[in-house]
């Protein structure tokens, strides 16, 4: 991996960051120096689907074992957590390709995809004391995770540094699970977590208010207090955490890498806001707050955007989206297979829900993931790679107009 002289390792920052309100904070560990890191947005099934196409496509370039950091929100911290409990059995070719990728890792994206997930668990949730998000913490571990802990997630040396990001309701501040510690900059740390890993996907995924929150309770006495630590006295606020969706604080997953590697790599599967003129629904005052949330959410992705192109200099970075244009991209890099228009917004309109979408818009989300992330990385990173001569899945190509409108499928 290049070296980087940045102080990376600093879980808060190390102080040039604009992203990072914590700067030079914490310093629990000095892991070294970081070149690339890579954040991977929320955006529910959707977005696992279309980061799984983006890592199948830097898996295929060989630089996947050279990520150094990444960094998961909400459906990005599902695609991260299988990675995670992946990585131990890929096995790498010399030219650093993992031979066994679709097997260990994309099999497994696939298989949750289909799953029927946030309705059962909303409809289970009803039944007093039950709690959603722990019920979606117990299914992700049952069928996917089988008991892994933060503990054997890859550790220093042994592969990528994995951060499952959520929100701490309590200080309006992200909540990191890594292998090394669990917290937030206000309140403190807890070392070497023995957390469930299905436990920190769901806290990431803990949709608001239909599966959030999840509570997590602490000793006040393991939480260390450090440097920054200003709520740390609060003994309320030790030992009972309640955690939402990490895209609430920071949808694209950016502040664990930023100020600690030297390029960012940012998957960001957000939706298309589109346009809603006035009518009758504006009355109800649950669409009006749904529709506020996601023009606040919007905002808050495109300032974190805005602020990756103003330091662009420091840290060079490559960034893809759903709604990437590939035509847009010819000015830089060509464009390996045809795409007619109104894909774009096709992709960035499908549902967020954990349930199975069409088997032809799973494939669609990992080609389009696939094929804007080339379109960066070629253009902006890793540009003497040569370009792609396939699609993943072939028969879910672009080269014909879209369908009407995307939809929940009836069946798995």
């Amino acid at each position: 991996m290049t070296a980087w002289q940045a102080g990376a390792g600093e879980p808060f920052g190390s102080g040039h960051s604009t992203l990072h309100p914590s700067s030079g904070s914490w310093t629990p560990e000095n892991t070294g120096p970081e070149e690339y890191g890579l954040a991977l947005s929320g955006g529910g099934i959707r977005a696992t689907l279309f980061h799984l196409g983006a890592l199948w496509r830097i898996n295929e370039m060989g630089w996947l074992k050279e990520i150094d950091r990444i960094s998961g929100v909400s459906g990005g911290a599902i695609a991260a957590g299988l990675l995670a409990k992946a990585w131990s059995d890929l096995e790498w070719d010399a030219a650093g390709h993992a031979t066994n990728f679709g097997e260990k890792y994309a099999s497994q994206v696939l298989r949750l995809a289909g799953q029927r997930i946030d309705a059962p668990i909303v409809v289970l949730g009803l039944i007093p004391f039950a709690s959603p998000a722990r019920l979606l913490a117990g299914l992700l571990d049952r069928r996917f995770f089988r008991g892994m802990t933060l503990q054997d997630i890859p550790g220093l040396g042994e592969g990528p540094r994995f951060v499952f990001n959520a929100t701490d309701l309590a200080t309006g501040t992200d909540f990191r699970f890594e292998r090394p510690y669990m917290g937030s900059w206000r309140v403190g740390l807890v070392r070497t977590p023995a957390i469930k890993v299905a436990v920190a996907v769901a806290a990431s995924a803990a949709f608001p208010p239909i599966i959030s929150p999840l509570l997590l309770r602490l000793d006040p006495a393991v939480v260390e207090d450090v440097k920054g630590a200003d709520l740390h006295g609060r003994k309320d606020l030790l030992s009972r955490i309640a955690l939402v969706d990490g895209g609430v604080y920071d949808n694209l997953g950016l502040e664990p890498i930023t100020g600690r590697c030297h390029t960012y790599l940012v998957s960001d599967a957000g939706g298309n806001l589109g346009i809603s003129p006035p009518g009758w629904k504006w009355s109800l005052w649950s669409l009006q707050v749904k529709r506020v949330l996601d023009i606040a959410v919007e905002q808050g992705r495109a300032l974190r955007r805005r602020t990756l192109a103003d330091n662009k200099a420091a840290h060079p970075y490559a960034l893809w989206r759903t709604q990437t244009a590939p035509g847009a991209m010819a000015q830089w890099v060509g464009v390996p297979f045809p795409v007619q228009e109104g894909w774009t917004n096709y992709l960035s309109s499908i549902p967020t829900r954990l349930w199975p979408l069409p088997i032809q818009d799973r494939q669609r989300l990992v080609n389009w993931g696939y094929l804007t992330s080339d379109l960066a990385l070629r253009a902006f990173v890793w540009k003497s790679a040569a370009p792609p001569t396939e699609l993943p899945f072939p028969g879910a190509g672009f080269d014909g107009p879209p369908p009407r409108k995307p939809d929940i499928a009836g069946g798995g």
